[in-house]
């Protein structure tokens, strides 16, 4: 007895201990901005970030930087880049699995304040840690190989008539300091290190990262470990800066410094709009690839709807709430043909979202948001709700609904295609097949789209096919849009308004070709060209020479 009661008192030891060292590590946030891997704060503007599960603000204060700290850090980047663009790929790989490395080292420290800042649960936060850490490692296999440079050689030919032929190789090169703005909805993901970080990293681009004020403290966090393995793997400082902003003037000025060359962006029409015409107006207008709104349309065909409505409306009751419906692939409009089906669809749907619990939003603002267009768009003409959550809910958590309306007055009112960023969605009924095309092609640029059919029904709806794949970036069949595969096949883009550029994805290994641009050499000694384009191959990657695909040298 005594013996057990010794090993409980250890055990409990041990537990208090954990929960001392958690505390004290978290009291490690500065709250300060990383100027390359310089600490500093020389700003008065301070804010802090708000616990939505808790309903209370957490205790860390950050310093919003300054114009001085900004323009220290555009300058460090233009002097990073220098060197940094010319850094071999396996460095560069080496550099990035670092990164990744130092994530996974702050374990349970970036766990709890990543679910502090969010109100996301710690499920969600080991899983989005384990597709960041993914993405750099990803993207580190790509640079390491070295054949994504899409090298490409035309060889001269001195005796050609009437004129020599020159010699023309081709690579693609890195753009220069890169603008990240972090992503309210993805703390990890797509934020300090996330996407956009890892593949302009991986291009041989500096970045700077405009840190999203609702989880700063987890930005920083990711921001040291990016700093550490800066530091271990002896990159140039000023190739990664992290700057605490409480609005949007931080950003602004970032996207105005003429030292920046582009900017990654993840969030709403109107930020990413913005930001997009003040790039425009630059006396050197620079791209932005911003990823912004989309309802993600879900069409829902007779025969399947038929067969199987129950079950669908099961599905996607559960796919409209995931993540309190806080996923950019929600899918927040349903199409179908008036039938007996639809009707049974609508029907179970209604019943079936209301019995799932809600759940807590990312900040209060968002809260807001949500509930003022959900308000907006049912108060429009011809809206019926068909379910609404109404018992009492904590403070931050969000009721779901659902509601119907027909095709004719979707197609007169585009206050109806209004994103509802929650577990909300539109079910459109449509008289016919001809309006439900007429819908699809009134629709605006979309992430996803998807199709859920019947066996060998696809094929007697070929216009509704089309219709939707030029209004999207992705279409699924038989699925659900929420949940984004990162792989090097994925589209995660789409026409305006679901990003700026429909030639690009956010997501997966292609991202990189945001930040780079073609650059061609002619007539070139060979030994001053970079290493993809000698004669010899010496990194033995793959090429195109004369239009056939090689890894040979050339003699």
């Amino acid at each position: 007895m005594q013996k057990y009661l010794l090993s409980k008192k250890v055990a409990y030891k041990r537990v208090n201990f954990k929960k001392k060292y958690l505390k004290n590590k978290l009291r490690m946030i500065t709250g300060k901005n990383y100027i390359g891997n310089k600490l500093s704060a020389k700003g008065n503007k301070t804010f802090t970030t708000f616990n939505p599960e808790l309903n209370q603000e957490n205790e860390s204060v950050f310093t919003e930087a300054t114009t001085e700290e900004i323009n220290e850090a555009v300058s460090l980047a233009t002097k990073a880049y220098k060197e940094y663009s010319k850094i071999s790929g396996t460095k560069k790989a080496a550099f990035l699995n670092a990164i990744a490395d130092e994530i996974l080292a702050l374990d349970d420290v970036l766990i709890k304040t990543y679910c502090s800042e969010s109100g996301l649960p710690e499920g969600r936060a080991n899983g989005e840690r384990g597709r960041t850490v993914g993405q750099l490692r990803g993207f580190a296999n790509l640079i390491a190989a070295g054949s994504w440079v899409d090298a490409t050689i035309d060889k001269g030919d001195a005796t050609r008539e009437p004129q020599p032929k020159p010699d023309i190789r081709k690579l693609n090169f890195p753009l220069g300091p890169v603008v990240v703005f972090g992503a309210s909805n993805f703390p990890l993901a797509f934020s300090t290190a996330g996407g956009d970080t890892a593949a302009a990293l991986a291009a041989g681009c500096p970045v700077l990262v405009k840190s999203h004020p609702m989880h700063a403290g987890t930005g920083e966090l990711i921001a040291t470990a990016v700093i550490k393995a800066a530091e271990k793997t002896k990159m140039p400082n000023g190739v990664f800066s992290n700057l605490n902003s409480s609005g949007i003037e931080v950003g602004q000025k970032l996207v105005s410094n003429s030292g920046v060359k582009a900017v990654g962006f993840t969030g709403s029409i109107k930020g990413g709009r913005a930001l997009y015409d003040l790039a425009a107006k630059r006396e050197e207008p620079i791209p932005v690839f911003a990823e912004m709104g989309s309802i993600n349309p879900v069409v829902l065909l007779p025969k399947a709807l038929q067969n199987r409505a129950v079950n669908i409306a099961t599905i996607y009751a559960g796919s409209i709430t995931v993540g309190t419906g806080q996923f950019c692939t929600n899918p927040g409009l349903l199409l179908g043909i008036k039938s007996e089906g639809l009707t049974t669809f609508v029907h179970t749907l209604s019943e079936e979202i209301v019995k799932i619990n809600p759940s807590v939003m990312l900040h209060p603002n968002i809260k807001k948001g949500y509930l003022n267009n959900k308000e907006k768009v049912v108060s429009q003409k011809g809206v019926s709700v068909t379910a609404n959550f109404t018992e009492d809910v904590k403070a931050n958590y969000a009721q779901q609904a659902v509601v119907t309306v027909n095709g004719s007055e979707f197609l007169k009112n585009t206050t109806l295609h209004l994103e509802v960023f929650g577990p909300f969605s539109m079910v459109v009924q449509c008289e016919n097949e001809a309006e439900l095309e007429n819908v699809i092609d009134h629709l605006e640029g979309q992430l996803t789209g998807t199709i859920i059919a019947d066996d060998n029904e696809l094929e007697n709806h070929t216009n509704i096919v089309n219709a939707l794949q030029n209004r999207v970036g992705r279409i699924i069949f038989n699925g659900v849009p929420t949940g984004v595969e990162v792989c090097e096949s994925m589209v995660h883009g789409g026409p305006y308004p679901a990003s700026t550029d429909s030639r690009f994805t956010a997501v997966g290994v292609g991202s990189i070709k945001r930040w780079v641009r073609p650059f061609s050499y002619q007539d070139w000694p060979n030994n001053l060209l970079p290493d993809e384009l000698k004669n010899e191959n010496p990194l033995g990657i793959l090429r195109s020479i004369d239009g056939k695909k090689s890894t040979e040298k050339i003699n």
